[in-house]
């Protein structure tokens, strides 16, 4: 019998599913310095972010033969290394896109309307500063009409646009592979309408944007550092729910400090778990705790997708 350890958890749909194939799947957390022991009891790993799976846990599990990932980056995966052994690697790129894109957007709400701060000091000035507030939080703006540049143009991205091109946003792409010249969105009524996206280098965007969205992976040196805020129109919004490590942190609080970024909204942090204290408590950043593909409707098709991903691993 296969038995498979989730060790991040799995959807309880996708855990059925593996169980309705006959395979057995135990959802306890093993700590990172068990599970050299531990997999040896296993053909098969999940994983979500936290776990690392590197070149040395898998030399000392010879017996695994697959690792899965709920979600898209595999930055935690020694993905070539683990295929050069003979191990399947798998993943689900598809499942949250539309959940992390949303938030996104929720990052961008806040900011142009200083929920962020508001929710910080209504339940403490809200009372004795009512009108104060309302004078500190009058000059929001609405996103309708503005230009936001999607730096990394694949799934998430795409939806990422889909939201903006849906509130009459201008979009600008960069990717380092084809952007499409147009997207379909598929509204309510069955009703589906093709909006053109306009493809620009990343200077281009830089210097263009009203906002500007992440959906890249880890890189080794940020995408959006010192150079680049200078670049950037004063006022820009700035949003990252893809990897920490992807914009410099130190740049960033400066360019929030000179008025340069008018506000910052985090899913993702360079020190995860525990971001730096001058992030957590600006009162130009909003906040969230790498929750971008944490909603019960992504879980759910992330468990799916992944069970019958390792359903057809070992059945076929």
């Amino acid at each position: 019998m296969i038995k498979i350890l989730a060790n991040d958890g799995i959807d309880a749909v996708g855990k059925q599913l593996l169980e309705a194939a006959g395979f057995t799947v135990d959802t306890q957390n093993i700590p990172q310095d068990q599970l050299p022991e531990a997999l040896k009891n296993y053909d098969a790993i999940t994983v979500r972010s936290a776990t690392k799976v590197r070149k040395e846990l898998i030399d000392a599990v010879p017996n695994l033969k697959l690792i899965g990932r709920g979600g898209v980056g595999m930055d935690n995966i020694d993905v070539e290394y683990a295929k050069g052994k003979g191990l399947a690697v798998v993943n689900t790129p598809a499942a949250s896109s539309p959940s992390v894109a949303e938030l996104v957007f929720a990052h961008l709400f806040t900011g142009i309307r200083f929920l962020h701060d508001a929710n910080r000091k209504m339940p403490v000035e809200g009372g004795s500063k009512f009108n104060d507030l309302k004078k500190a939080y009058a000059k929001g703006i609405e996103l309708k009409g503005k230009k936001i540049g999607i730096i990394g143009f694949g799934r998430i991205g795409r939806e990422t646009a889909k939201i903006a091109l849906g509130l009459g946003m201008e979009v600008l792409a960069f990717d380092l592979f084809d952007v499409p010249a147009e997207l379909e969105l598929s509204l309510a009524g069955g009703v589906t309408v093709k909006v053109p996206v306009k493809k620009v280098t990343l200077d281009e965007l830089i210097a263009e944007s009203d906002f500007i969205s992440l959906h890249i992976p880890f890189t080794e040196k940020p995408v959006l550092g010192k150079e680049e805020f200078e670049k950037v129109k004063k006022g820009v919004g700035i949003v990252n729910c893809s990897r920490g490590g992807t914009i410099d942190e130190d740049a960033l609080i400066e360019a929030l400090n000179s008025g340069k970024v008018a506000f910052a909204g985090l899913d993702v942090f360079d020190n995860e778990p525990t971001p730096r204290q001058d992030l957590l408590t600006h009162p130009k950043v909003s906040l969230t705790p790498h929750i971008g593909a944490a909603t019960n409707e992504a879980q759910e098709r992330i468990g799916v997708e992944l069970a019958n991903l390792i359903i057809d691993h070992f059945k076929n």
